[in-house]
């Protein structure tokens, strides 16, 4: 099964891609101008990549959780993909990338970061049994 990964952002959208369900990689961020826009791109790398299923990532457990699930949903909804779609808790995931990164590039705001973070989202996913919602 091929696996996308989105962590969802306002200004930039992290992606990263599994061909198989264990091996990952980041790919190339999205930057998000308005939904519209963000949407029709992510759609067109699910696209691309043929994705079976979606993985997002989504902060669990805080009292925005569901406010957040629900943005979620109507992104997901923008983007008009018909597999399945998954939710995996995102909780310090960018944290854990700017670590991994550090004194490997200089941090710049390019959605690289992003994209590291949404493979660590999937990593986390691909480890456990996954959550339907």
């Amino acid at each position: 099964m091929k696996f996308i990964c989105i962590d969802l952002g306002l200004k930039r959208i992290g992606l990263a891609y599994s061909p198989d369900g264990k091996m990952v990689s980041p790919l190339e961020a999205v930057e998000r101008k308005n939904r519209d826009q963000a949407s029709k791109a992510v759609k067109v790398i699910i696209d691309e990549w043929g994705a079976d299923a979606v993985v997002v990532g989504i902060p669990m457990g805080g009292s925005s959780e569901g406010e957040m699930l629900r943005r979620v949903a109507h992104f997901m909804n923008l983007v008009a993909f018909k597999g399945e779609v998954f939710y995996q808790d995102e909780s310090n995931s960018s944290l854990e990338a700017e670590a991994l990164m550090k004194g490997q590039i200089r941090y710049k705001r390019d959605g690289r970061i992003d994209s590291i973070s949404a493979m660590i989202i999937l990593e986390r996913f691909l480890s456990k049994k996954p959550t339907k919602l």
